[in-house]
């Protein structure tokens, strides 16, 4: 190589620098942006973790101390007062635990109000809300409007819906006090094959349709 093409790639080369080092200067600022966002998001998700942990694990001692007392409706009075800090899985874990307590304690409006509650919050998981539902059914009995019984069973037990099965048992039920025997050995048949049936469920329906004299599929 030639001394001339051997300047002539020297000047190439600190022509090259020096355009780097310009657009270094011009557009740095983004690259250092970029990893402070970077590393900043990263803090902020480990904070908010953090945060989340510990609420929960507020939660679940103050609910774990208000199960401490030997005497249901102290119990519910106890989880009442338990902050949920507005997480809607909390309030329909919470609302359930004071239906359950109420009705221990005797107090089938308490239970039934909590319930309620949790049925009619939109912000409350659907399955949550629903389950409620299905327990305000079998809680209330008779004492429930039968229109807004049977309303309510048949959205549970729509194809697809996470308690159809216990739906089903409830309307054959219904139907079972409302002295439909036929409707409701059709019905209870149907459900001992149902996919949705769990093997005690099942059991149930199969000793229902003995009572009633009638065969139990599969038997």
């Amino acid at each position: 190589m030639s001394e001339s093409d051997s300047f002539i790639d020297e000047v190439a080369e600190e022509v090259r620098r020096d355009r780097l080092f310009a657009l270094m200067r011009r557009y740095g600022w983004i690259g250092v942006a970029l990893v402070a966002a970077i590393v900043g998001g990263a803090a902020f998700n480990e904070w908010r973790k953090a945060q989340a942990e510990a609420t929960a694990e507020r939660f679940g001692d103050a609910v774990m101390a208000a199960l401490v007392n030997d005497k249901p409706d102290a119990r519910m009075a106890d989880l009442a007062k338990v902050s949920t800090d507005g997480a809607p899985g909390r309030a329909a874990v919470l609302g359930l635990m004071i239906a359950s307590e109420a009705e221990g304690a005797g107090n089938r409006d308490a239970a039934l109000s909590a319930l309620e509650g949790i049925a009619d919050n939109s912000e409350i998981p659907a399955s949550y809300r629903q389950l409620a539902q299905l327990k305000s059914v079998i809680l209330a009995g008779d004492t429930m409007d039968p229109a807004k019984r049977d309303s309510i069973l048949a959205t549970l037990a729509a194809p697809g819906a996470p308690y159809r099965a216990l739906a089903l048992e409830q309307q054959a039920l219904a139907l079972l006090a409302d002295n439909k025997n036929d409707e409701a050995a059709d019905l209870l048949a149907k459900l001992v094959q149902d996919a949705d049936a769990t093997p005690a469920l099942q059991a149930r329906v199969k000793q229902l349709l003995v009572a009633l004299g009638k065969p139990a599929p599969g038997n």
